[in-house]
């Protein structure tokens, strides 16, 4: 059999070993356009920061051989042929055009099965100046290394990133933590991370930017790149400010590159990515595709989607191996998941965000959830914030996000709540999962299982509760609502102060006096309910609505929440 793979990244070398082991007697050979192949490229913004020192790094294996031609060749059986372009695909007499970029000679390579793995392409921003030279975008190693080595040499002092996306805040940490650049981020959507997280955790994280030094812009397009007179950018001019840069990084996300797909005749979709079935096969059965540049679908929404990730292209480049090896393997799709480092935290997600389960129709919920990621007792604890969305007819848990200390313990509820999700899974699923537990990992009611205890008293309608952003609409009296005091239920020396700055507007009433001393609280305004997680205001709220006080909604992550989104008006002598 001769299997040709046009892509050399990542599901195309998986594509290629996996079919090796499989298919000994197999002649598989490998085209990419570039001389760099089978790199790591969730890893370019390390390179960048310097946390990995050399690119090569990138491209080694993790018993340090460096994945180049020589290594496939020799190590693993397979030709590969790089800085050759795949001009067309024809699909009667089942070759593949190619053109050495080198000599520029044109030839044919014929297969049997044929594997597209063309990755995506990163979105050029049409605005004037995109080409002046400092302009970049992280499209492939070449241009990382152009991005160090234009820092390492002096020449950068400002840079903006455009897009706050997952590249674009990783750039961000890279250009600022270890290089000292003065760097901002300009987000054409009114939050960074958008439609991954919601406006909360979208919130602490713009906020744990600033406290690093990262200025954010959200809301603002940029308009132009100007340069000087040696052709090199000096500005970004939004629709909103000027911003000094000498260097600036367009991370607008990326879309399919499917146009040799498409030029085959074979089926794309309107999103431009290649249509496979659950084998990887094209609508040619002699043709599979995997990684960046297929559409895959949404196991919880259920509709077709496009997710460019390399965990995927790796898992999607093994089925479409066993399947060229007669193995009825099959990718069913995904829930969406992902995880990443800003500075000293971490912010994650897998399904869908609140937003996002609205627009697809959901009558969803979000039930929110702080406490500590071990023992409250143990000495390295510390706050874990989750957000768990769910239905509230069917009660299918829709999607979880969250935000804590850099380290493990947020990516193990990650992955934990992506597993079930895959299954459909709903509240009493997540509440009574069995977790490891032990001091130094957990509580013994784990985050998770807490949050979905939280969705089960939201749809159930025992626990109600204000939406963070209204609650702070309300302190920075962008709303008025007379009708509203706030109780907080903590320490008198922890309320102390609110009460006095906001005495028009805040009542200080200890959790555990509230029984014996309600008689004295208002019933003619609603009681927004105070403390520094919300556990004490939902068992406050269920005692008041006993004695017939309903008017009171919990706010959800309490003061732990408030302070971590950087407000104006917090006390500053607490």
């Amino acid at each position: 059999m001769r299997i040709v793979i046009i892509g050399s990244v990542a599901a195309g070398p998986k594509t290629a070993c996996r079919a090796r082991r499989l298919l000994p007697g197999a002649e598989i050979t490998m085209i990419d356009q570039d001389n760099l192949i089978s790199y790591g490229g969730c890893g370019i913004p390390y390179f960048v920061s310097g946390d990995v020192s050399d690119e090569k790094e990138l491209r080694s294996t993790s018993f340090h051989m460096l994945r180049d031609p020589r290594f496939f060749r020799e190590a693993k059986g397979v030709d590969v042929r790089t800085l050759t372009r795949a001009t067309a695909i024809d699909r009667k007499n089942k070759v593949v055009n190619v053109k050495d970029l080198s000599s520029g000679v044109e030839e044919t390579i014929p297969y049997d099965k044929l594997v597209i793995t063309t990755g995506s392409r990163p979105n050029l921003l049409p605005v004037p100046g995109n080409d002046l030279e400092g302009v970049y975008t992280i499209s492939n190693l070449h241009k990382a290394i152009a991005v160090k080595e234009d820092i390492a040499r002096g020449r950068v002092g400002k840079a903006v990133v455009i897009g706050g996306g997952a590249i674009g805040i990783e750039m961000a940490e890279a250009l600022a933590d270890l290089w000292g650049v003065e760097t901002s981020i300009v987000e054409f959507m009114p939050q960074v991370l958008p439609r991954i997280v919601d406006r909360t955790i979208a919130s602490m994280v713009t906020q744990h930017l600033r406290e690093n030094g990262v200025s954010v812009y959200t809301g603002e397009a940029a308009r132009k790149f100007e340069g000087d007179d040696s052709g090199r950018v000096t500005r970004v001019v939004t629709d909103k400010r000027k911003l000094e840069a000498d260097l600036v990084i367009m991370a607008a996300g990326v879309r399919p590159r499917a146009e040799l797909a498409e030029n085959a005749g074979l089926l794309v979709s309107p999103l431009g990515a290649i249509v496979v079935n659950q084998r990887m096969q094209t609508s040619d059965p002699d043709i599979y595709a995997a990684g960046d540049c297929v559409e895959i679908c949404n196991l919880v929404s259920g509709r077709k989607t496009f997710a460019p990730m390399g965990s995927i292209a790796n898992r999607q480049g093994r089925v479409a191996a066993d399947n060229l090896a007669g193995i009825p393997s099959t990718f069913q799709g995904a829930v969406g998941s992902f995880i990443m480092k800003v500075f000293d935290v971490c912010v994650g997600a897998t399904g869908l965000s609140l937003e996002a389960a609205e627009a697809e129709g959901f009558d969803a919920v979000d039930a929110f959830c702080v406490q500590s990621d071990r023992a409250h007792f143990f000495p390295t604890q510390s706050l874990l914030f989750l957000q768990l969305t769910a239905d509230r007819n069917t009660r299918r848990v829709l999607g979880v996000q969250g935000f804590g200390a850099m380290g493990d313990g947020l990516m193990a509820r990650i992955n934990a709540a992506a597993g079930l999700m895959e299954r459909r899974a709903i509240i009493s699923d997540f509440s009574n999962l069995e977790l490891a537990y032990a001091p130094p990992f957990s509580t013994a009611v784990d985050i998770l299982n807490a949050a979905a205890n939280v969705a089960d008293n939201l749809v159930s309608g025992k626990l109600r509760t204000v939406a963070v952003h209204d609650f702070l609409d309300w302190m920075n009296e962008t709303e008025d609502h007379p009708d509203w005091t706030a109780l907080d239920l903590r320490h008198p020396k922890e309320a102390a102060p609110f009460a006095e700055k906001f005495a028009d507007k805040w009542i200080g009433m200890p959790y555990d006096m509230v029984r014996s001393r309600y008689r004295k609280l208002p019933r003619d305004r609603k009681l927004v309910l105070i403390c520094n997680a919300g556990t004490r205001s939902f068992e406050i709220q269920c005692f008041l609505d006993s004695v017939g006080m309903t008017d009171t909604a919990v706010l959800p992550g309490g003061l732990n929440v408030v302070s971590r989104l950087g407000v104006k008006w917090w006390p500053t002598d607490r």
